[in-house]
């Protein structure tokens, strides 16, 4: 295994860390709540063996029960062969005695006494504002740095990269954060400027979705020629992976297995990964993957948001990202979760009324009215089936 330094800490992490959101199930649905617990203890334990000390989980994940058989896997030995990882639902908190508890809670789940790094769960704006500030919960998590519950304060992320310079900005104390980032998404969310300004500030920086949930593993045709071309013979999970491993900035890269051959090609992609490990040609193959991708997005949005705001609500770029992702990764069904579970009414392409004063700010002369249509008729789960 290759170890990383993990920002100012005198510690190095694993550069593969195992996210605990995708156990194996009984039911084959690896995000559902029927966790085949004898098959996830093994790939758990496994993954340490093989030199993994970084163990990522969630309060929400596999609705509850991930803490609960993370807590058993690490039994025997194990807790203290790892750094352990959990996250505070931020959207369930209601006032600054939650903070106390659930963590409380999440440390009897996982059967421990001390969590290492703990993380402020999927921050955004508004929670930031109207969640950690209002109900003073960087005090309740200081309180529980020094009596000892938790070892050190991050954050995950999923906003603009100008709130995530904020949230660092406006807290000293930050020792890691965790960002979605993979070839796609260079400038999406926290984005390339992000892992950078976030290592300027001293902080580590986990990895979370390197395959873009799993949608860079299979690609298409197209995809797979440019793949196939070059001198070195990798999976595209190995080269999403590498492209990822070969920046200085990144701490260690989060994969959610389900599998245990999965366990072991990442054991093996990790064992080969280091700094600078991609030739020029590589990194250049690698951009003319991503360019083919986006022109396989059937609506021309860069997401500059110049649209916004809608009179109506409607998260314009988005929903036209999530129409783009099911149509470019062959991921309708995940894309219609994303669609159905994660938007509010009114942030739906159906709330759209074609008043089209969109269309008047947009650069990209994008007919939005005519598009919202068609938009929530392939996405919505209901219409669909």
């Amino acid at each position: 295994m290759q170890y990383r330094p993990f920002g100012k800490l005198d510690w190095k992490v694993s550069a593969l860390g195992f996210g605990c959101m995708r156990f194996p199930t009984i039911d084959g649905k690896n995000s559902g709540p029927d966790i085949d617990v004898p098959m996830a203890i093994r790939m758990l334990r496994t993954a340490i063996d093989h030199g993994v000390n970084y163990i990522d989980t969630a309060y929400p994940y596999h609705n509850g029960n991930s803490e609960i058989v993370t807590g058993q896997a690490l039994q025997d030995g194990y807790r203290a062969r790892v750094r352990l990882a959990t996250k505070l639902p931020t959207w369930h908190v209601q006032s600054a005695a939650d903070f106390d508890k659930y963590l409380n809670e999440q440390l009897q789940k996982l059967q421990t006494e001390h969590i290492d790094f703990y993380l402020l769960h999927a921050l955004n704006a508004d929670r930031w504002q109207n969640i950690i500030l209002k109900y003073d919960i960087l005090d309740r998590a200081q309180r529980a740095i020094q009596d000892g519950r938790i070892g050190y304060l991050g954050f995950s992320f999923h906003d603009k990269y100008d709130t995530f310079t904020r949230i660092i900005d406006e807290f000293d104390r930050w020792t890691f954060c965790q960002i979605q980032y993979n070839f796609m998404d260079i400038d999406n969310q926290a984005g390339k400027k992000g892992l950078q300004y976030a290592t300027s500030r001293g902080l580590a920086v986990v990895i979370m979705e390197p395959l873009l949930g799993g949608k860079l593993a299979k690609p298409p045709k197209a995809i797979q020629e440019i793949w196939d071309s070059l001198p070195a013979k990798r999976t595209p999970v190995d080269w999403a992976l590498q492209w990822l491993w070969n920046q200085p900035e990144v701490s260690t890269v989060l994969s959610g297995m389900s599998s245990l051959d999965q366990v072991m090609q990442n054991i093996q992609s990790a064992n080969a990964s280091h700094v600078g490990v991609l030739t020029p040609e590589e990194l250049e193959a690698i951009s003319r993957v991503r360019e083919t991708y986006l022109k396989s997005f059937p609506i021309p949005c860069t997401k500059c948001d110049y649209c916004l705001p809608c009179p109506q609500g409607v998260t314009i770029s988005r929903n036209f990202e999530i129409y783009n992702n099911a149509h470019a990764y062959g991921d309708l069904a995940g894309s219609q979760n994303t669609y159905n579970r994660f938007f509010s009414d009114k942030e739906r392409a159906i709330s759209c009324v074609q008043c089209r004063l969109c269309e008047s700010r947009c650069p990209q002369k994008i007919a939005i009215g005519d598009w919202m249509p068609k938009v929530h008729e392939y996405l919505n789960a209901e219409v669909t089936k």
